[in-house]
């Protein structure tokens, strides 16, 4: 064995064919964005109008950062607070609740323990026009949370069925497609009829029966959809020579034509990982640079509600494969503040606990690169023999070389050390596959025996 080159070692785990390949050819299948429907403003115009729809939402976010800026442990800002927000801004405390409330949905303001901060759209939306959209599009996907169905007054007649707002909420999104692909003002009576028959087949698909016909609903919450979208901006006021028609703003227009696009691109990705697991939808992004890699899981997650997604997420982040769990965050990433409480839930587990440190400070605005001076050696090692893992699998051997550079020890003897001691259930295997990759013979000697006193429980 001792004549034996370590790059003809039988333990090789380093995969010879390259990862940037595939990544290239992900890259050309789309070799260039795809262009929005002739007649679309360009971006900064698209901009300004979400500017201007959120005008009161960033100033109440600037006021909340150098103010009080306080809320309850729900997220409510209290009377007093509330109070003088409309003193100090001129607005009426109605103005400040809805500002508020898109602020928070806008990703203008992040609660952190009942203090309200300015998030990092705010730090870039005088600068950054895709950020001041992504704003906007955020807030847009949470109209019915901005404006909630507000159930009859007690003593009133019984409200809708509570399920049925669910499933008028679940078939919104097909009611503004209609609207896009009409290019123009749409019937009313035309929407009620989609309506009607996209909850028809949701009740099919989940066999229930149909919806109870005392009253007819529907016709009730379609106007508090159309009245909902339309006062986040996305439709049209309506013209009054024409009140039984509506129409999408530009800016309305344009979103759900991002969100068809995105649909589009995942379903045609090699998997058609739209419909599929997280961890098969991770396996098809491992192949794509970061941004189609972004675009797909924002695909992915705008077909799911947001907390089975993440839950599925975290639960593939659980998993054996190392590369699926950074993916995993990187994913949540997407998610953003929606997905905080879940991350901070497995922060106690040892697998997962500093992707979720480092997931949690990024949240908070700290710079990733500083990020890492939360964890403890001890966990920064574990996760550099979790990547280190993941580029074994996956990646070249100057990856793999590449990453030894990055350990925080000073010295490969101290790196070794205190790799063997962490107790990573990959030890082993990214010692050999350093040892068959590493060029100096000597390192690659003391890996092997490293890895061989690992397997063996040698101190």
């Amino acid at each position: 064995m001792t004549s034996r080159s370590p790059r003809d070692t039988p333990l090789r785990l380093v995969p010879r064919r390259p990862l940037t390949a595939a990544r290239r050819t992900a890259a050309t299948r789309r070799p260039r964005p795809p262009r929005p429907p002739e007649g679309t403003p360009p971006l900064p115009d698209l901009a300004r109008f979400a500017r201007a729809e959120l005008a009161a939402a960033a100033r109440l976010a600037r006021w909340a950062g150098t103010g009080p800026g306080t809320a309850g442990p729900t997220g409510i800002l209290p009377d007093d607070v509330l109070a003088r927000a409309a003193a100090d801004l001129d607005l009426t405390p109605g103005q400040i609740r809805t500002a508020w409330d898109r602020a928070r949905l806008s990703g203008l303001i992040e609660l952190h323990g009942g203090t309200a901060r300015p998030g990092w759209r705010l730090r870039a939306w005088d600068t950054d026009d895709t950020a001041v959209l992504r704003g906007w599009v955020a807030l847009f996907d949470a109209w019915s949370l901005a404006h909630p169905f507000l159930p009859s007054p007690p003593g009133g007649r019984p409200g809708p069925d509570p399920a049925l707002v669910a499933e008028v909420i679940e078939a919104a999104p097909q009611l503004l497609s209609f609207l896009h692909l009409s290019n123009g003002p749409v019937p009313i009576d035309t929407l009620l009829d989609l309506l009607r028959q996209r909850v028809a087949e949701l009740r099919t698909e989940r066999h229930e029966p149909p919806a109870d016909g005392a009253g007819d609903p529907l016709p009730t919450l379609l106007d508090w959809t159309l009245e909902a979208v339309g006062r986040v901006g996305a439709l049209q006021p309506r013209d009054p020579a024409r009140p039984d028609e509506v129409a999408l703003t530009a800016l309305g227009s344009w979103a759900v034509w991002v969100k068809l696009e995105q649909i589009c691109v995942a379903a045609q990705g090699p998997a058609g990982h739209i419909e599929q697991s997280a961890a098969t939808m991770l396996r098809a992004c491992a192949r794509l640079s970061p941004g189609p890699a972004r675009a797909e899981y924002r695909a992915w997650l705008a077909a799911r509600p947001v907390a089975p997604a993440v839950a599925e997420l975290l639960e593939t982040a659980r998993g054996d494969d190392a590369l699926l769990r950074g993916l995993a965050f990187e994913a949540l990433r997407v998610v953003g503040e929606p997905a905080e409480p879940a991350v901070r839930a497995v922060v106690d587990e040892p697998g997962l606990r500093p992707y979720a440190v480092l997931w949690l400070a990024e949240l908070d605005g700290d710079d990733p690169d500083t990020a890492t001076r939360l964890l403890t050696r001890e966990e920064a090692t574990w996760l550099w023999v979790d990547t280190a893992a993941a580029v074994a699998d996956h990646g070249e051997d100057h990856l793999l070389v590449s990453h030894l550079e990055t350990a925080v020890q000073g010295s490969v003897p101290g790196l070794l050390q205190e790799v063997r001691d962490v107790g990573h259930p990959r030890t082993v295997q990214v010692l050999v596959a350093l040892a068959a990759a590493h060029p100096d013979p000597v390192l690659a000697k003391a890996m092997r025996k490293a890895a061989f006193q690992v397997h063996t429980g040698e101190s």
